[in-house]
């Protein structure tokens, strides 16, 4: 089972890649958790992700196409893969096509989370995150119990850069002129499922797993 999970930043696309890795055991393939652990360990590639990640743009395709390539060629991937986060341009998923195609495989389904922007922007700008154990939390959804202070070890908690209102609009746009045409171009292909985003994370894994079919 080959998937890949499209939808705007915070549609929730991490949080069902993990529950749908988990039900159908197939590694959770995610470029964003990939560009981080660069980020973190300052590699080139990390340096050069952090420049577009930090402006709320996405990294060019010449980044992350040989990237992913290489990753879906591992053992682990032999009875599929979820690829969250990649493709998002359809340059990135010609690229995917015709590896897969040159491997006589192909994609299942293209699963797209839809979710408002209205809602959106609720659920990214008010994230805020601890810097020193790393807890999240939320001003409406997830507050923490004393206001400003993290709840697991008492710190000042924090907004997160890439998640400023700016910068999330900023997101958005990008994903609208260069992401969107995605569905367009699954959708031409007959493997494009759309998935409502703004319900309970459970009532859309339901809905997720009706589509995706077999245990």
């Amino acid at each position: 089972m080959k998937i890949i999970l499209l939808g705007p930043p915070g549609a929730g696309k991490g949080t069902q890649a993990k529950m749908i890795s988990s039900k159908y055991s197939i590694p959770h393939i995610s470029t964003g958790d990939i560009f981080r652990k660069n980020i973190s360990e300052k590699t080139p590639l990390g340096i050069k992700a952090k420049e577009y990640m930090d402006k709320g743009l996405l990294v060019p395709d010449e980044l992350t196409i040989d990237l992913v390539n290489d990753r879906v060629k591992h053992d682990d991937c032999k009875q599929g893969f979820l690829l969250d986060g990649f493709p998002r341009t359809v340059k990135q998923a010609e690229a995917l096509d015709l590896f897969l195609e040159e491997n006589h495989e192909k994609l299942d389904t293209a699963l797209l989370i839809e979710v408002p922007k209205d809602s959106i922007l609720e659920r990214m700008t008010g994230r805020r995150v601890c810097p020193v154990c790393g807890a999240s939390f939320h001003v409406k959804f997830n507050p923490p119990k004393v206001e400003g202070k993290c709840d697991l070890c008492g710190n000042d908690i924090i907004q997160r850069k890439d998640d400023s209102e700016d910068t999330v609009r900023e997101r958005l746009d990008v994903y609208e002129k260069q992401t969107q045409p995605l569905a367009e171009y699954y959708r031409s292909k007959n493997t494009l499922r759309v998935v409502d985003g703004s319900k309970d994370i459970n009532v859309v894994f339901d809905d997720i797993s009706n589509i995706l079919g077999r245990d």
